[in-house]
């Protein structure tokens, strides 16, 4: 054999002994086992951990009879401090009270019996005085002729004032559902005419002086109702002195019943004067007449209304009117008197 084959083939063989391949250190190996002994060691310090933890909750979940004991021994101690102070102050103050009691109900003995018989006094005088107010308002509604304002006497034994009785409920007609109908160019009109409203067949008229001085004669007999005041937006006769109301007054007809000769009730259409609540009153022949009532008015009567100084004559058609006659006859040779001086 040639030595360049012995040389491949001892190479060769040197390439298979395990002297020529590449071996592992020691350190190595240490280094392998450092690191299981480490991943050991955290796995049983995590053991251990869980299993305190673990111990730990089921001790919570029950405790030691010895260390409960002796936990609550503590705390009775001191709930049973508190209360015992508790009840050391309940007991001062109920011993408190019940020396005022004492010392009050002692030096009474008998007046508080005394006390409690006048009190049910008192309240039987209260329950018969209440009783008979009741029965007296019962007899009030049951006869309306009864007073208003009686004043009923509380008993002796109450010191209170005495009590007046309230005044009845009044029913009559106020007239303020017919403001929004009773409306007249934009006023209200405060009167409204009766049903008995009717138009005269007789021609009345009013015939008004100023002292001596004859005005222009009214014929009011064309309606049934004459409204007079200082509003001349509505007034039917307007007067305009100052003394006088806006709506002073109405002059109104009315059919009424009257008895005739024979005895037999026939009806007539008369005048009336009513006054609407005026400030300074209607005068009827010098004398004031009454507010809210009718007043017949009679041939040859005399209306005056406040401290005008016109008066007003009340006649018809057929009236005597030769008085009239003769006043003016006068006052027309006055004019002439002065006209020819």
């Amino acid at each position: 054999m040639s030595p360049a084959k012995k040389k491949s083939k001892s190479s060769g063989r040197r390439s298979k002994s395990p002297r020529d391949k590449r071996s592992r250190s020691p350190h190595y190996s240490t280094v392998k086992v450092k690191q299981w002994f480490c991943v050991a060691l955290a796995a049983l310090e995590l053991f251990v951990h869980q299993a305190s933890l673990k111990l730990r909750e089921e001790r919570e979940d029950h405790p030691h009879p010895r260390r409960g004991r002796e936990d609550r021994q503590p705390r009775e101690s001191s709930e049973q401090g508190h209360r015992r102070a508790r009840n050391s102050e309940r007991d001062r103050h109920r011993g408190h009270s019940r020396q005022g009691r004492s010392s009050e109900e002692r030096p009474l003995g008998g007046q508080g019996r005394d006390r409690d018989s006048q009190n049910l006094q008192a309240q039987e005088e209260e329950r018969d005085f209440h009783n008979a107010r009741r029965r007296e308002h019962r007899q009030q509604n049951e006869s309306a002729g009864g007073e208003a304002s009686e004043v009923i006497p509380r008993p002796a034994g109450n010191r209170s004032k005495e009590v007046p009785v309230k005044e009845k409920p009044s029913f009559e007609l106020s007239g303020a559902l017919l403001e929004d109908t009773n409306t007249f160019r934009g006023v209200v009109i405060k009167y409204s005419e009766p049903p008995e409203a009717r138009i005269p067949k007789k021609r009345w008229r009013l015939y008004p002086f100023k002292n001596d001085e004859v005005l222009p004669v009214m014929y009011i007999h064309r309606q049934s109702a004459y409204l007079l005041g200082r509003h001349r937006r509505i007034a039917d006769i307007p007067i305009d002195h100052p003394s006088c109301s806006k709506q002073h007054a109405v002059f109104q007809y009315r059919l009424v019943e009257y008895t005739r000769a024979d005895g037999t009730v026939g009806r007539r259409v008369k005048p009336y004067i009513i006054d609407l609540g005026s400030g300074n009153g209607t005068f009827l022949n010098n004398k004031r007449i009454e507010p809210q009532r009718y007043y017949e008015l009679k041939e040859k009567d005399v209306l005056k209304f406040g401290f005008s100084s016109r008066e007003y004559v009340l006649l018809h058609e057929s009236s005597d009117t030769s008085e009239l006659d003769r006043k003016e006859d006068e006052d027309d040779e006055e004019e002439e008197m002065v006209s020819d001086s």
